[in-house]
């Protein structure tokens, strides 16, 4: 079986073929480093990360770039909020995500560029459109892009301007030609980061950023365009809106967009108080355990977050571990189970049921190979089951344990329950094996 993706541009599942035989541009659009990076982010690394290791896993060549934002109106308002130097908030955030995004298992991109590395690229970007006739200058605001010229505005979020156009309640912006019209340079106020231009001091809008930065990296078409599904418009929009005409080719030839993540059932959002940040959730679960439960649920679905679902997945993990270090290698690929497995990452990335297949595996009582295989397959999800951890446990934790073992010799079921949820609670995870327990760190 072939590899298989869906498009969002076209609304199915397709056969995967890049512009170049075995190599494969990616660019995912990286985080705004307004703030430090929440379970949102989290998802989307793990999910993009995931992929760019199934393509090498299939011996592709990939070039894999996700930019930083460092520049726009969100910054800037975090910055007048906090009283904050521009250039200290970034990098203190940005520090901040290449931190957490580490403890959760990321690999870096091949290339992680900074939004103000490349303004002159933008610039020279923005004066292609404007050679073309695409943008009109509202004073002392900024250069816009008309989209009523463009007749492919709205192929990737399948909209129909005029519907949309008409049944927006938006405040019109004074001097916009259409509602949808977005900035590409906006003019600088006092205090605010300011670069020279043909049309004034400013900055980029946001949209132009990922345009120029992909295009000068990577060239066009891109293979894949990544990112959330709240990307798709107006962000992914117009950013072939712009790249199209711009550089007068195709910008993308795959859109692909990961689901959102909810707070039990309910959307995610700083107003509604249930913002979920990657270093809240590392106090009390592993990075393993977070990539295992986003990994758990197919990439284009929405994944409900809560505690008991973080704690599913914690147990699942350490049981799933804990078979592994079990198991005597015999040096021999099993590869009857590494199909199923690739059969499952080629159905649209379904990592989901690829999970399953490792869990069929290892459960397997006649099945060979298992340690190799799993090398393998783990080479893609990337939660270091073959990992061995030393821990030191402290004496308070051995004494429970101890306590326990007792307990269960004497055949006192609750009280060894009792002990085993005091150690749990004590951030200790405890499992019972034919050859004893083994006790682990959360």
């Amino acid at each position: 079986m072939v590899l298989k993706l869906y498009n969002t541009l076209t609304r199915k599942k397709g056969i995967f073929k890049p512009v170049k035989k075995n190599q494969v541009k990616i660019y995912v659009c990286g985080p705004t480093v307004n703030d430090v990076p929440h379970l949102g982010h989290a998802r989307m690394q793990i999910i993009f990360d995931v992929l760019r290791r199934y393509l090498k896993f299939l011996k592709y060549d990939v070039k894999f770039v996700s930019n930083i934002t460092d520049i726009e109106d969100k910054i800037i308002n975090k910055a007048k909020e906090l009283n904050e130097d521009i250039n200290k908030l970034t990098e203190r955030n940005l520090k901040s995500h290449l931190e957490d995004y580490e403890k959760i298992g990321i690999s870096k991109p091949d290339f992680q560029p900074k939004a103000t590395e490349y303004v002159n690229d933008m610039i020279a970007l923005i004066k292609k459109l404007e050679s073309k006739g695409y943008t009109y200058i509202i004073k002392n605001d900024g250069v816009y892009y008309n989209i009523s010229k463009f007749k492919g505005y709205g192929k990737l979020s399948h909209q129909d301007i005029k519907k949309l156009k008409s049944g927006l309640r938006v405040k019109e912006k004074e001097g916009k030609k259409n509602k949808e019209d977005f900035v590409l340079w906006k003019f600088s106020k006092p205090g605010e980061p300011k670069w020279e231009s043909p049309w004034g001091e400013g900055r980029p809008g946001w949209h132009i950023e990922c345009s120029a930065m992909s295009e000068k990296i990577l060239g066009l078409p891109l293979d894949i365009h990544g990112g959330g599904q709240d990307l798709i418009f107006p962000h992914h929009e117009d950013e072939i809106a712009q790249s199209e005409v711009g550089y007068g080719k195709k910008f993308a030839n795959y859109w692909i967009h990961n689901g959102m993540v909810n707070v039990d059932k309910i959307k995610m959002s700083k107003s509604l108080g249930n913002f979920k940040t990657i270093r809240d959730i590392l106090k009390d679960y592993s990075g393993e355990t977070i990539r295992y439960f986003v990994i758990s649920t197919q990439y284009r679905k929405p994944i409900d977050f809560s505690k008991k679902a973080l704690d599913n997945s914690e147990n699942s993990y350490q049981r799933l571990k804990n078979i592994i270090s079990e198991i005597r290698d015999d040096k021999k690929l099993n590869k009857k189970y590494l199909a199923e497995f690739e059969n499952a990452m080629n159905d649209d990335l379904n990592t989901a049921k690829a999970l399953q297949v490792l869990w069929n595996l290892v459960r397997d009582k006649k099945a060979e190979g298992k340690i190799a295989t799993t090398k393998k397959i783990d080479e893609v999800f990337g939660l270091n089951l073959l990992k061995k951890e030393k821990i030191e446990i402290p004496n308070e934790i051995m004494k429970l344990v101890d306590e326990r073992e007792i307990a269960r010799k004497n055949s006192d079921w609750k009280k060894s329950d009792e002990l085993r949820k005091k150690i749990n609670n004590l951030g200790y995870f405890i499992e019972d094996t034919k050859r004893g327990y083994v006790l682990k760190k959360k």
